[in-house]
């Protein structure tokens, strides 16, 4: 790569909607909701204290894996809420450039 150039992440293609990362069988209704999506309370709460735990160095080897568990399942959340967000934006994109 040449010191003066930017690797492009996402790149930007006449059709913008064709890329891998984009949620387009969604409707913006649905890529809102996925978006502003969060943990449920409990879920949360339940997390909080494993982390917590965990630190302490206090959790058995079922709580570690109930933890574990819990982070990859957090972890595929903001994935999935973050390509909701990319979506909107790249729809945004293409309403302003029609």
């Amino acid at each position: 790569m040449e010191p003066d150039t930017v690797p492009e992440v996402f790149p930007i293609e006449s059709n913008a909607m064709s890329d891998s990362e984009s949620l387009t069988s969604l409707s913006v209704e649905e890529l809102e909701a996925l978006a502003d999506a969060q943990l449920v309370l409990t879920t949360q709460a339940r997390l909080d204290e494993l982390l917590a735990r965990h630190a302490a160095q206090q959790l058995t080897a079922a709580e570690l894996q109930e933890l574990d568990r819990q982070l990859q399942q957090t972890d595929q959340l903001m994935i999935l809420k973050t390509r909701a967000r990319y979506t909107l934006s790249r729809l945004n994109v293409e309403a302003l450039g029609s």
